[in-house]
């Protein structure tokens, strides 16, 4: 049994895997093997399912039976059912858009590691008294961006994040290069239009290029 120490190494050694972390939200779970066998040839390896859509467990579930290299994050998760259906999955990770006290206290008994989502020195006062030292920053630009970011660094030293929300192959390289950022999440390396196109090349090619950001 994990305790939440190991589940914190455990988690700061799947987001070391990769600088980015593609936040998928997939329509069709038919795409899902497809998709993530062209992000892992890319060189990430790490992939955020999301559960906005119906489809997105399905997806999950063919890619962690059917692409081993792949390591598969359940994101969205808003409630401790969502992370209880996480689990049973076989997920790596689970990480949230935000928290509730019943969501870290559910995560902190769990088994699986989990990084809530924050945006304010409350959300963090309230995962760093519960043991939470690796959180999702989000919405990353639209909550002040950087400027934010080195706010809440400095009464939270042991904070480190991964930031979402508003990141983009142009602003990429200036979050990796901050000192308290473990890992960024985005959408760009593979848009929704990709995948429904099934543009495996050109989402392979953004994977190799994320791969270079730091």
């Amino acid at each position: 049994m994990m305790n939440n120490q190991d589940k914190r190494a455990r988690l700061d050694a799947l987001l070391a895997l990769a600088p980015v972390i593609p936040v998928i939200t997939i329509e069709d779970a038919t795409h899902a093997v497809p998709l993530a066998r062209a992000l892992v040839a890319g060189g990430l390896r790490v992939i955020e399912i999301t559960l906005r859509t119906q489809a997105g467990l399905d997806a999950a579930r063919a890619i962690i039976a059917e692409v081993p290299d792949a390591v598969v994050g359940i994101g969205t998760v808003l409630t401790p059912a969502d992370y209880e259906r996480a689990a049973r999955l076989g997920a790596a990770f689970a990480i949230s858009p935000g928290l509730s006290l019943g969501l870290l206290d559910a995560a902190n008994a769990g088994e699986m590691p989990f990084a809530p989502g924050i945006q304010t020195a409350s959300d963090l006062i309230a995962c760093v008294t519960r043991g939470y030292e690796l959180v999702k920053f989000f919405p990353a630009v639209p909550a002040g961006g950087l400027a934010a970011l080195d706010a809440l660094a400095g009464p939270f030293p042991n904070v480190r994040f991964c930031p979402t929300g508003g990141i983009n192959a142009g602003n990429a390289a200036q979050w990796l290069a901050h000192k308290k950022v473990v890992a960024i999440g985005g959408s760009w390396v593979a848009p929704a239009a990709d995948i429904k196109a099934g543009a495996w090349a050109a989402i392979e090619q953004r994977a190799r290029e994320a791969t270079k950001l730091r």
